[in-house]
């Protein structure tokens, strides 16, 4: 991987907020630093615009959780978690956030993807034939090895669990 990263770069950030709560859930018991991620994802350089996909259930319970994004300056972009007719629930958003990374890629140097989902492999392929850079920024043990291996970087959120998590074990 060859990376280049400066200071003139101008960076779009793509928050999968539910991958990364999950992974710092099942991996650490824990919950995700946003501040530490979205800074180190940024990495000095020209932050044009941050993205939180979030998902709103039904108790409303993560209205805090929104404010404390935009407080550090995290666009939230929210959807109503689905229920199906047997119980099922469904909450996606990889399509919304692809769609936002393209329609701004003409006005970015560099995206990074805040997920380890291997559905963003299509993604990470188009913004790199039209010059992007396209890192990703997750807990390795729950990133797709396909993914990785796409992207031009890779920040493993693992390697330094403490920064990026709050409470847990």
């Amino acid at each position: 991987m060859s990376v280049i990263k400066h200071k003139e770069q101008r960076v779009g950030v793509f928050i999968d907020t539910q991958n990364l709560y999950h992974s710092a859930r099942n991996l650490y018991k824990a919950r995700v630093n946003f501040g530490a991620v979205l800074k180190d994802a940024v990495a000095g350089r020209k932050l044009v615009r941050a993205v939180a996909y979030v998902i709103a259930t039904e108790a409303g319970d993560e209205k805090n959780f929104f404010e404390a994004l935009q407080k550090l300056g995290i666009e939230t972009k929210t959807k109503d978690l689905q229920i199906f007719a047997g119980g099922t629930k469904k909450a996606d958003w990889d399509v919304g956030l692809a769609v936002d990374a393209i329609k701004m890629s003409s006005r970015l140097d560099s995206v990074v993807i805040v997920s380890g989902d291997g559905d963003f492999i299509p993604l990470v392929y188009y913004l790199q034939t039209i010059g992007l850079q396209v890192e990703v920024v997750s807990f390795g043990q729950s990133t797709s090895g396909k993914l990785r291996e796409a992207v031009d970087d890779f920040v493993d959120l693992s390697e330094n669990p403490r920064k990026y998590l709050i409470g847990g074990r």
